[in-house]
């Protein structure tokens, strides 16, 4: 009877360790987890778990910029959101990532943004294209942009994108681009760019 009593203690005892290591185990793999985030990813898993519509979030950028906005899209090194100013829509803006110095959130939104994202999260189309990528396309749409640049503010149209800058034609805001309206021609490393005003 006293050998069965041992036997059982011991074994009691061996299944609470292997679930401590198990514990302990699956603490370290988050551990490592969060200490490979991304702000990309960050920012991928706010847009994920957001309501509908999604809650503002408070972001500075380089050059003392700040803003409200609603995440839309995120792509391989850039996102896209709503602007808003006292809960009133004024624009969209395409951001690189690489100009976001820190973002504001509530206990919430910093809880969603350190969730676990699905392997099927991660295989999307846009999470392959690039900053360039989504420059081409407003360039390909005709889409009249406000470019940020530090402390520069140029107004314009996209006419072509290279590797690492794009040309852009300068014009008065609301007036269709056409040659004659064109002011002169910027080109813009895009490394400098902060945001685009769409």
């Amino acid at each position: 009877m006293r050998w069965e009593q041992l036997f059982d203690d011991l074994e009691s005892q061996l299944e609470l360790e292997l679930d401590s290591d198990q514990v302990d185990l699956m603490a370290e793999e988050e551990r490592l987890r969060l200490g490979r985030l991304t702000v990309r990813e960050r920012l991928k898993a706010l847009l994920r778990a957001e309501d509908k519509p999604p809650m503002p979030i408070a972001i500075e950028l380089s050059g003392d910029v700040r803003a409200r906005i609603a995440l839309t899209a995120i792509g391989k090194d850039w996102f896209t959101g709503d602007v808003y100013s006292e809960n009133r829509l004024i624009a969209n803006w395409l951001i690189p990532i690489e100009k976001v110095v820190s973002i504001q959130l509530t206990r919430n939104q910093l809880r969603s943004s350190l969730e676990r994202a699905s392997q099927e999260d991660e295989r999307g189309l846009s999470d392959r294209l690039g900053f360039g990528f989504a420059l081409r396309d407003l360039a390909r749409r005709r889409c009249e942009v406000e470019l940020v640049t530090g402390s520069i503010t140029m107004h314009g149209t996209i006419d072509r994108v290279g590797r690492d800058h794009l040309d852009l034609a300068i014009h008065e805001s609301g007036v269709p681009r056409r040659e004659r309206s064109v002011l002169h021609y910027r080109l813009v490393q895009l490394g400098q760019i902060t945001y685009l005003r769409l």
